[in-house]
């Protein structure tokens, strides 16, 4: 799930990979593996086909390569700006969609889609902090969608086991974010 993005010790690694792309773009390209899936499940999930949602995901990733020069590191998540981005894109298709049907949008709040974007990419950066077994669980059973059983059987742990990985997990999450970390 977010074996690819920055968790707090990995900070300085992302932004020596983003001023890498910065003074080469073609070192982008690491930092687009890195990002991909994430980028392209919170658009998939806000258009109606797949074709749409990898069209906007490889405009997201054009406009940030073309806008990689101006980007400032701020300590936030390379990947909260992905998500302003396509958040951006996102709406722009809507607009786009409805001008070419005649409608009115309706009021779509465009601010909310960057403020959950920003929740995501520090969710990603939590969970890529969990210890190794716990986030390969809980990428297993929620990103995969794979059962208990199907879990303890790939990973040769029991059911029980996985059930604690992942309890443990959620568990560490919530209590993360109610620290007001997300």
């Amino acid at each position: 799930m977010g074996a690819g993005l920055a968790s707090g010790a990995e900070q300085p690694d992302e932004r020596r990979l983003i001023e890498a792309a910065q003074q080469d773009p073609s070192r982008f390209a690491e930092l687009y593996d890195a990002h991909f899936h994430p980028v392209y499940a919170y658009i998939a999930r806000r258009v109606g086909s797949r074709a749409e949602a990898e069209d906007l995901t490889s405009e997201v990733f054009h406009q940030a390569l073309a806008n990689l020069p101006r980007f400032q590191w701020r300590g936030v998540p390379f990947a909260a700006w992905l998500f302003r981005i396509a958040a951006n894109a996102l709406a722009d298709h809507y607009r786009k969609t409805a001008r070419d049907r005649s409608l009115t949008l309706p009021d779509a709040p465009p601010q909310e889609d960057a403020e959950d974007a920003e929740r995501r990419a520090r969710l990603y950066r939590l969970v890529a902090e969990l210890p190794e077994d716990q986030r390969r669980v809980l990428r297993m059973r929620f990103s995969e969608e794979k059962s208990i059983r199907d879990v303890a059987r790939e990973i040769g742990r029991s059911e029980g086991a996985v059930k604690q990985l992942q309890f443990r997990a959620l568990q560490g999450l919530r209590a993360r974010m109610r620290e007001g970390y997300v």
